[in-house]
């Protein structure tokens, strides 16, 4: 018998409409379905568990609910492109560590619940503004995430295998395994946020951190003097996301809910579309407009207001507070002028949509030494533009969307411990897209506490 909240592992083949999308134009997908392997991969996956359940979707959409309604916070953050080799348990519990730290930071700094979102357990695949890559006269396939293929430049690697779906999801649930143990077995217990800031080093975000861990802790022990006990200090919801690239991926993941019979995409608790897969009238948003998980949306700075409007109408046709975010991608020289109209027009339709900030995908540089970076100050800059565009229209600016880890990487310039571009050679990691590093993300969680805070 199926308990309650639990979702079937079969019988969603003949659902009604799910099979739309293999009928609309669909882009940033690999050239794999002659694959000798791609129809038994695909199979495994439809006969294996969820990763996540019907339950732990619906408590976030809730939960992000009363991020629409001006009651919580949304942080999501992690790699820009998960790899097989970086799901270590020393760098998952040091990337949930920060978000944590980040987490901590915004609560305390503006006094509001924090939903806690990594992109994590599921970010293998990336879009690419090409489906090809030249080197010294060389064309190979690019690299979509190793989801599809490998990062080196051989034929061999860059051959897309759909057997890496599978190693895929392997890897996303071990990582969700040791997420849940983190979270729910005393590593995110409030008395240990001292411990948090242990291993890293001083600089004046991490100093800030300590003031204000300190006083957490002095209130904690009061509470504990005082014989109060509260279960929400010992451990925390944590939401996996990622963005929902591969159709036949989120297909063969998608299981019908044994109590309402509708269904759930069960990679991930929260799916986004990206600004290269949101063509109103394609599969990627047909797909997602089918499923009853909490969906995003991410807008450049080419959105049209009544491009927003009829996404919303899409993917939240019964305008149900939780179900649709709104990420906006703008760039720090655009955010002030190209956000207010998109934000006017949804005010003004009465919609409630979650309004996130991305401010690292529209500030992307090439270094002079050759490296995909980003400048600190830019990042911050389209923060406070975010925050400054919501406050002047009296709307709430809901949550931030960035790419960061736990490691002490230099990928991206500036920030209190100024990275310069001499770093990188050293201590560049990213597949792909450049990346906060530790003390950068502590930098912009106290800057967004602040914001929050002159609310």
């Amino acid at each position: 018998m199926t308990a309650p909240g639990e979702i079937l592992h079969t019988g969603a083949a003949d659902y009604p409409g799910l099979d739309e999308w293999r009928r609309l134009p669909l882009s940033q997908q690999p050239a794999w379905h002659s694959h000798p392997e791609f129809e038994s991969s695909v199979a495994e996956l439809s006969a294996n568990p969820p990763l996540v359940f019907a339950g732990e979707v619906d408590k976030l959409k809730r939960r992000l609910a009363r991020v629409a309604q001006g009651e919580a916070f949304l942080l999501q953050g992690g790699d820009c492109a998960e790899s097989f080799d970086g799901a270590t348990a020393d760098k998952i519990s040091a990337r949930v560590k920060t978000l944590l730290q980040m987490a901590v930071v915004l609560t305390y700094g503006a006094s509001l619940p924090v939903v806690k979102m990594g992109r994590m357990a599921g970010q293998f695949a990336k879009p690419r503004s090409s489906d090809e890559e030249t080197r010294d006269g060389v064309t190979l396939p690019s690299f979509r995430g190793e989801i599809v293929n490998g990062f080196d430049f051989t034929r061999e690697s860059r051959e897309p295998d759909p057997r890496r779906m599978v190693k895929a999801y392997n890897t996303s649930a071990s990582t969700l395994n040791l997420v849940r143990a983190f979270t729910e077995g005393g590593f995110a217990d409030l008395r240990a946020v001292q411990q948090w800031n242990k291993g890293f080093m001083e600089n004046p975000a991490h100093a800030r951190y300590e003031q204000i861990a300190g006083e957490i802790d002095r209130a904690v022990r009061f509470m504990e003097a005082c014989g109060v006990e509260f279960e929400g200090l010992k451990r925390t919801e944590f939401y996996a996301a990622h963005e929902a690239l591969l159709l036949d991926y989120e297909r063969a993941l998608t299981r019908i809910d044994s109590r309402t019979g509708e269904p759930y995409i069960t990679s991930g608790h929260f799916l986004w579309a990206g600004e290269r897969t949101r063509d109103l009238d394609g599969a990627h948003i047909d797909y997602l407009s089918r499923v009853h998980n909490p969906i995003g949306v991410k807008l450049g700075p080419k959105t049209t207001p009544e491009e927003a409007l009829a996404l919303i109408d899409k993917l939240d046709p019964h305008r149900e507070p939780g179900r649709l975010t709104f990420i906006t991608r703008m760039g720090a020289a655009n955010i002030r002028e190209k956000l207010p109209p998109l934000v006017e027009a949804v005010r003004d339709s009465g919609a409630q949509v979650v309004w996130v900030t991305d401010p690292m995908h529209g500030n992307t540089i090439t270094a002079k030494n050759g490296y995909k970076t980003r400048r600190f100050d830019d990042v911050m800059d389209e923060v406070r533009g975010f925050f400054e565009v919501h406050r002047a229209l009296g709307t709430y600016p809901g949550g931030l969307h960035v790419e960061m880890t736990g490691d002490d990487v230099a990928e991206c310039l500036g920030g209190s411990d100024v990275i310069d571009e001499s770093a990188f050679d050293g201590r560049y990691e990213s597949l792909v897209d450049p990346r906060l590093n530790h003390k950068q993300s502590l930098e912009m969680a106290f800057l967004v506490a602040e914001a929050l805070s002159r609310r």
